[in-house]
């Protein structure tokens, strides 16, 4: 990688945009994500008394904001909504369509998708420790989002509502956050080596 790139990539690029540009480009990326998304969402475990499993798919949907820019992230993350509500069995435990009490997670994944991205462009993939920041809000923005859909969807009241849809997946979001501190930054130091 020249010089040029290696600076370029310091001042407002996400990892995405390493990839020589071209609509294909941008097309491929975005399905990627989406597919990504689906996928690890494929990976679901239950929570005792929640309609919530625990999933890949908030970890995949703040990977591919960040990874993809707010741009491509948000539109990837919009062909995964909508291809499942089209009835694609690929959300959480094979389920698809918008009836689910978790769907609003999945609406809070496309606001933080964005969120993520923009943060990204502005370096916060970078750092160890701004990663780390970067991954708390856009959890906390799948929350703000996800939890009370969840209370509208079930009849829960609002704390039972973060007793079953916030409480039981923190520490699994902060291993998710462990990863991507690692992840990421690590992507960066190997283009900055090249």
């Amino acid at each position: 990688m020249s010089t040029a790139t290696v600076t370029s990539a310091r001042s407002g690029q996400v990892l995405a945009d390493l990839v020589p540009a071209s609509r294909v480009r941008d097309a491929a990326l975005v399905l990627g994500g989406a597919a990504f998304t689906g996928l690890a969402a494929q990976i679901a475990v239950p929570v005792p008394g929640s309609p919530v499993p625990v999933t890949g798919q908030t970890f995949a949907a703040l990977l591919v904001g960040t990874t993809l820019g707010a741009r491509r992230g948000f539109a990837s993350l919009a062909v995964y909504a909508l291809v499942g509500m089209a009835g694609v069995p690929w959300f959480a435990e094979g389920r698809s369509g918008m009836s689910m009490p978790s769907f609003g997670y999945i609406l809070g994944m496309l606001l933080a998708a964005v969120v993520v991205g923009v943060l990204a462009r502005r370096g916060a993939d970078r750092s160890v420790w701004r990663m780390a920041g970067t991954m708390v809000l856009g959890s906390a923005i799948i929350y703000a989002v996800g939890v009370p859909y969840l209370a509208l969807a079930t009849g829960m009241s609002a704390s039972a509502a973060i007793a079953a849809g916030l409480t039981p997946f923190l520490i699994g979001d902060a291993l998710k956050a462990l990863l991507a501190m690692g992840v990421l930054p690590t992507a960066w130091k190997f283009v900055h080596k090249r």
